[in-house]
């Protein structure tokens, strides 16, 4: 069973906290909730994962899919709180740039703010690809 909560946007970024398991049952869900989030072009879909338990290869397709649908506006897929053993297996599967799994919302909070203001001020462009 998978729960899927979602927030409102902050600063164009869209947050949703994910609990149980991300598997081939459950992640028809997740893409479902995602898809009219992701039309709406976040500059960041940021999960929550702390009470996720399990991950399968549906879920790691399911944010590969999400990373591909952002990539184009420079929009990404960062991961709050991954307990060890779906960090694991993301880190394997390479389905988020480690430098996009964060232990705290605010370790995130200021990752996106740096790139904002980098943008911003001209310092910073963003990628195709979607990584700073």
């Amino acid at each position: 069973m998978l729960q899927i909560e979602t927030y409102p946007p902050v600063n164009g970024n869209q947050y949703l906290r994910l609990s149980g398991r991300l598997d081939t049952h459950t992640h028809v869900e997740l893409e479902t909730a995602l898809a009219p989030l992701l039309d709406a072009g976040p500059r960041a879909l940021v999960l929550d994962i702390a009470h996720l338990e399990y991950i399968s290869s549906a879920g790691i397709r399911t944010l590969l899919r999400a990373r591909k649908a952002l990539a184009p506006e420079g929009g990404q897929v960062l991961l709050l709180h991954p307990p060890p053993q779906i960090r694991k297996v993301i880190d394997l599967a390479r389905a988020v740039p480690l430098e996009a799994v964060f232990d705290t919302r605010h370790e995130a909070d200021a990752y996106l703010d740096r790139i904002q203001q980098g943008v911003l001020d001209g310092d910073l462009d963003m990628p195709d690809d979607g990584t700073p």
